[in-house]
């Protein structure tokens, strides 16, 4: 009868890291001329651990934006005017007096106030445009 050789695999455990390795990792990631993947590389981690790190420390270093706080308010009436004051007359529409100014080609141009109809312009146009 022969005799099989058997061989063991252990599996490999997970690494337990401490805060203070992952804070000195995490701080190399940061110095200058260093790439993050070097770091991960040289501790023999996979990149993507060494971001969720850097994620996770500086998450609670930063502390979040301070919530506005709210100002009261009190909703007052407008004064009234007194007899020295003169009540504000109400404001006429004032009435535009705009032009348009239509440039053609061949250094035609149309020049029509903002009252022009709209067809007339068209027939005009449609005129001076030969159609």
């Amino acid at each position: 009868m022969t005799r099989a050789s058997i061989e063991l695999v252990r599996a490999e455990r997970r690494r337990c890291w401490t805060r203070s390795e992952k804070e000195r990792l995490v701080a190399a990631s940061f110095e200058p001329g260093v790439s993050a993947s070097e770091v991960a590389r040289a501790a023999g981690i996979h990149v993507s651990q060494l971001f969720r790190w850097r994620n996770l420390l500086c998450e609670r270093v930063v502390s979040p934006a301070p919530v506005p706080a709210l100002v009261p308010v009190a909703v007052v009436p407008p004064p009234r005017p007194t007899s020295v004051e003169a009540e504000p007359q109400p404001t006429r529409p004032r009435r535009s007096g705009g032009h348009i100014e239509i440039s053609l080609g061949g250094g035609r141009r149309v020049r029509v106030g903002s009252d022009v109809d709209a067809a007339a312009l068209r027939r005009v146009l449609d005129a001076l445009e030969g159609r």
